[in-house]
């Protein structure tokens, strides 16, 4: 029994404002090339499918056609509903999608109701699948007086065990498999996840998944494992640049009849890779081992003194795909002894005003062609005014 984990499509998303459905075609692409090649049973995507409860149509377009060539390809789909999806909206006839092998599990009553999934020389592998659940909007049907994220997550696992145990004594064993969408105790954040809480108050304790073969996570977009059995598969690209080391890709996770036998990573290379560069600008542009980051999207810091004039549009000469654009002077940050009111207090002329303020909205000071042009415009201004 094999399954392929993926969670944190994000289908819809953009990356500083580039659009990505062509990069999620091709990971998608890949993916079906995976299941084919690795006879996948059974895909799992542990929430965010989409990157926003209402995706536009081309996206569920996407999705669409991803669920079909994935069954098409030999395998069953089991969806659950992340923190980005509208659970309401993507469990849309759930039933109807059984028969054609795409499993959704976004409501809190099917918490319980796993997907079974037969193997030759053993139980089968049971898979719950664990919707998001926003503490103050579950809590309630739970039945869970503390409204958070340990709380309620412990009670959903609370009610798939007994299920488990029903089932053993019942002489029908199962492998238990969860699918969750949580921040697990542990986990290593990036700057592409939405925070689940405040205050570090949405942690979910890490022994609560310790009866489960296996616990496929989802919301941390970096590969980690937690324990043997418990893993995040990361985002299958990169959605920010604190992720441009990371592998992309899922898991695949094989069963025999005694339970786990292994997890492997699947890689899917981006189709654009990410640099993240640091210098000053001149060295930026004659730096010759930059060869590489030419034809990537770039975040680039700036370690120059003073901003140099033109910055984005010099820095895309080189790196045309230059998305990002900070300023990290090598010496510190500038101190003002004074603030700009009493700067501007202490101005001897307008053409020190006008100076001093491109100083302040720019933190770089004006070279003489830029003093020269602010002394003809107020020359001109004062002309004018001396004939009226």
């Amino acid at each position: 029994m094999r399954l392929l984990h993926t969670s944190d499509w994000h289908l819809g998303r953009s990356f500083h404002g580039v659009g990505m459905l062509g990069a999620q075609q091709q990971f998608i692409d890949r993916l079906v090339e995976t299941v084919r090649e690795k006879d996948v049973d059974a895909v799992l995507i542990a929430g965010d499918v989409y990157d926003r409860a209402l995706p536009g149509v081309d996206v569920v377009r996407l999705l669409d056609s991803a669920l079909e060539r994935i069954t098409a390809a030999g395998a069953k789909v089991i969806l659950s509903s992340g923190n980005h999806d509208s659970a309401a909206r993507l469990g849309f006839g759930s039933k109807i999608f059984e028969r054609g092998g795409v499993y959704l599990r976004t409501r809190i009553s099917e918490i319980a109701e796993p997907v079974l999934l037969s193997q030759d020389g053993g139980a089968p592998v049971a898979v719950y699948g664990i919707a998001y659940l926003e503490p103050r909007l579950a809590a309630p049907e739970l039945g869970v007086d503390v409204p958070h994220h340990a709380s309620v997550v412990g009670e959903a696992v609370r009610r798939i065990r007994a299920d488990v145990e029903r089932r053993a004594a019942e002489g029908q064993p199962v492998i238990p498999v969860a699918m969750a969408h949580v921040f697990a105790s542990g986990g290593i954040t990036s700057d592409s996840e939405r925070d689940l809480t405040v205050g570090g108050v949405g942690a979910v304790p890490l022994d609560l998944f310790d009866d489960f073969a296996y616990t496929a996570l989802g919301h941390l977009h970096g590969r980690q494992e937690l324990s043997p059995s418990v893993r995040y598969s990361g985002s299958p690209l990169p959605y920010s640049f604190s992720e441009a080391r990371q592998q992309k890709g899922g898991l695949l996770v094989e069963f025999d009849g005694g339970g786990l036998a292994s997890v492997e990573p699947v890689l899917w290379p981006a189709p654009r890779r990410l640099a993240v560069l640091k210098g000053t600008l001149e060295h930026l542009l004659a730096d010759p081992g930059l060869t590489d980051a030419e034809d990537a999207y770039c975040q680039v810091t700036l370690t120059d003194d003073e901003r140099p004039a033109k910055a984005m549009e010099r820095l895309r000469t080189r790196f045309p795909d230059t998305l990002v654009l900070t300023f990290e002077p090598a010496s510190g940050p500038r101190t003002a002894t004074q603030t700009y009111s009493q700067r501007l207090a202490r101005a001897t002329d307008d053409l020190d005003i006008c100076c001093g303020f491109l100083d302040h909205v720019r933190s770089r000071r004006a070279d003489e062609q830029e003093k020269q042009l602010f002394a003809e415009v107020l020359s001109k201004v004062q002309s004018a005014e001396a004939a009226q």
